[in-house]
């Protein structure tokens, strides 16, 4: 079976990692795939390496990049001009602009042939991964509307199945954004590869020392994209209040952010403006996540718009305890509500924060610093919970399940 799978750009992040594991995975089970990835733009760390790391060699669309352009139409030829030279029986789109250019092109060559005219069709499955949206938080509202209403276009037109990543998101974009019909939805769950956390055992001093923490200092870490989505000028506040909060008992905090992108130095100088730049780390970005998670005693994202966030689903395989916005594919990581606090929500695995509220941030910090019982049973049961339903042999196998079942319906068309 071949697959053509495109991917904007390979940058730092999720989806990057998520399309190299299951290229490699997929070839692995007698698929022939090929990756297909556009620019990563200034600003934003290129993870190409990582495709090369695991065998693969994407052919790199350089017109394609993640902003609106009129490059796009360069790219959009390209791409049609590959589906009609690698004649594949599944095109497999992975993030916003790779999924409308490819899904077109897609649409193109699956319509633009002399079968049409009797009724025959060119046989393609077309496939799109939603590993978050666009539907809010990003843009201001006529752009939001503009995108919306394409993905509306795309799903009732050229696209045979959508892939979202969590019930929650599934939710969004088919109850609340109306973005194609419920029955064209597949839920398959993020796979990653779980040994390097999993050695987790013990914290990392090395890490820790570096950064000048103490033995009894509580390191809380950030791992991710230094960008405003993920709105990192709440969670610099809330190390400011919890550091504010004028308690003998709670520990000395400090905070590893690391990743790298384009609000790097204004962070850096909102973090001295706060009072709080000697116990913030910008470390960059690392190849060797493990070894931060292991030097944490918590791991918080603030988020204002999540699809599932790799680094939790990593901190939850590390044991580590995490606190975070609410927002997207959290909900489903943290799980059941235990118990609802006047700020902030204690779950099964996790402490949950309403996007934006910095006071429920500092609380839900102050809480899980003064109950080291508590931070080792929702460590144990993030471990737990993503060992049992986070592996990339599950991913691999869901989504050779789905290319077999949408092939097999296809043939009997």
């Amino acid at each position: 079976m071949k697959v053509l799978r495109i991917i904007a750009r390979l940058n730092v992040g999720g989806p990057a990692r998520h399309v190299v594991w299951l290229t490699e995975g997929l070839n692995e089970h007698g698929y022939r795939s090929t990756l297909v990835a556009g620019t990563v733009p200034d600003g934003e760390e290129d993870m190409s390496y990582l495709a090369a790391d695991h065998g693969l060699e994407p052919i790199y669309i350089k017109e394609m990049s993640r902003e609106l352009s009129l490059l796009d139409v360069v790219s959009l030829w390209k791409i049609y001009r590959l589906v009609q030279n690698l004649n594949p029986d599944i095109v497999h789109t992975h993030t916003a602009k790779a999924g409308t250019i490819g899904r077109l092109a897609a649409f193109a060559y699956r319509w633009l042939t002399p079968g049409t005219l009797i009724g025959r069709p060119r046989r393609l499955v077309i496939v799109h991964t939603f590993h978050g949206h666009v539907f809010h938080s990003y843009y201001g509202r006529l752009k939001t509307n503009f995108f919306l209403t394409v993905e509306r276009i795309l799903a009732r037109t050229a696209t045979d199945k959508i892939v979202v990543i969590t019930e929650q998101q599934f939710e969004e974009i088919s109850s609340k954004f109306r973005v194609g019909d419920p029955n064209q939805f597949r839920v398959i769950r993020l796979g990653i590869d779980l040994a390097p956390f999993k050695a987790i055992r013990e914290r990392n001093d090395t890490i820790r020392s570096s950064i000048g923490a103490s033995e009894n200092d509580l390191v809380v870490a950030f791992v991710g994209r230094l960008t405003e989505i993920k709105d990192l000028s709440l969670l610099l506040k809330a190390v400011a209040g919890y550091r504010k909060a004028n308690d003998k008992a709670l520990p000395n905090i400090r905070l590893i952010v690391c990743g790298d992108g384009h609000l790097r130095r204004s962070l850096e100088t909102e973090a001295l403006q706060l009072g709080i730049a000697d116990g913030v780390s910008f470390v960059g970005n690392r190849r060797d996540t493990a070894s931060i998670y292991g030097a944490s005693d918590i791991v918080a994202l603030s988020s204002l718009n999540e699809g599932t966030p790799l680094s939790l689903i990593e901190a939850m395989a590390a044991g580590r305890p995490v606190i975070s916005t609410s927002v997207g594919g959290v909900v489903d990581l943290l799980g059941t509500k235990n118990e609802s606090l006047e700020s902030f929500d204690v779950c099964e695995r996790g402490i949950g924060v309403a996007a934006g509220a910095v006071d429920g941030f500092i609380n839900g910090l102050i809480y899980l610093a003064k109950d080291e019982r508590l931070r080792k049973s929702l460590g144990e049961a993030g471990r737990s919970f993503v060992v049992q339903n986070y592996s990339k042999e599950r991913l691999i196998s869901d989504v050779d399940r789905l290319y077999r079942e949408l092939t097999a319906e296809a043939s009997e068309l």
